[in-house]
């Protein structure tokens, strides 16, 4: 039988050849396994056979006692359940020793989200007269818009959107490819700064990328989040806002007008629909406020 090591390296092969999974994905997964691995090695078990659910349960132990919250220990745990149910898809295992332990509990952390009225205090913050201003708005706009991951937003290229149609085309995690549709205003923004700003940012260089920094360089993560932090204060916003508020706020405000939470779902481009199901909760908190305030009895 192969060592352990060696059916971790068949594991994360297999996961980078049949899942196509994301170079960071990758990289979390490696570092969790090796981490067991060690922890197998501390307590003399060089065979996976002799894995049972007791040092399973001993590990997230030893991972509570390292000082590991609850939600990294669930994540160490969702790795192992992949790795086990790998090794009996291989026939290497007849048993999940994973299988009957509960993942942390963690309760429902709700989303930041901001209100439809703080969203367009933001928009309407950048100087569109100016091309840096007029890029901005764009990329705000297009964030709301469709809902994007700022890692997708910085990766939009050129030929990935369609303004006579109205959709942007994207790479999410994985390097799964979405098609979402975009609206009138974001399309607004986006002609203006292709028409006018772009060509003026862009000047003698050559990009693929829609949003360009210095030297027709694509903006980058951190460049981008200053840019949110800068317009957030302008706009008078105290609360804590990142990219991803924009991405919550796209979903909690389309479940809140009436959408279908597969549509959202696939808009977001979650795999598991159970991960868009935590904006339900705050569609709900916010119906519940429109009936106290409304309702007679309220």
């Amino acid at each position: 039988m192969n060592s352990i090591h060696e059916m971790i390296d068949q594991y994360i092969n297999y996961l980078i050849v049949e899942k196509g999974l994301a170079n960071t994905t990758i990289e979390s997964y490696t570092s969790d396994l090796n981490k067991y691995l060690l922890f197998l090695k501390s307590c003399k078990i060089h065979q996976i056979p002799d894995t049972d659910t007791t040092v399973i349960l001993k590990y997230l132990l030893v991972l509570r006692d390292d000082g590991l919250g609850i939600r990294s220990r669930g994540r160490h745990l969702v790795t192992l359940r992949g790795f086990y149910k790998f090794l009996i898809q291989e026939k290497i295992l007849k048993k999940d020793p994973t299988r009957i332990v509960d993942l942390p509990k963690t309760g429902i952390k709700l989303p930041d989200v901001l209100s439809v009225d703080e969203i367009n205090t933001i928009l309407n913050t950048p100087d569109s007269a100016k091309p840096r201003g007029s890029r901005d708005m764009a990329m705000l706009e297009l964030l709301y818009a469709a809902g994007l991951r700022v890692s997708e937003l910085i990766n939009v290229k050129t030929q990935n959107i369609n303004l006579e149609v109205g959709f942007v085309r994207t790479f999410g995690k994985g390097s799964k490819e979405r098609i979402v549709p975009i609206g009138s205003h974001a399309r607004e923004r986006i002609n203006e700064y292709l028409t006018h700003a772009r060509p003026l940012l862009i000047k003698n260089h050559v990009s693929q990328f829609l949003f360009i920094a210095r030297a027709g360089k694509p903006m980058t993560r951190q460049g981008f989040w200053k840019l949110l932090k800068k317009y957030a204060a302008q706009a008078g916003i105290l609360k804590r806002i990142t990219p991803h508020s924009f991405r919550h706020s796209f979903a909690s405000h389309l479940l809140e007008g009436g959408a279908d939470l597969r549509a959202v779902q696939m808009m977001l481009g979650h795999v598991d629909i159970s991960t868009t199901q935590i904006y339900t909760h705050v569609a709900r908190d916010h119906l519940k406020k429109l009936h106290e305030k409304y309702h007679p009895r309220g």
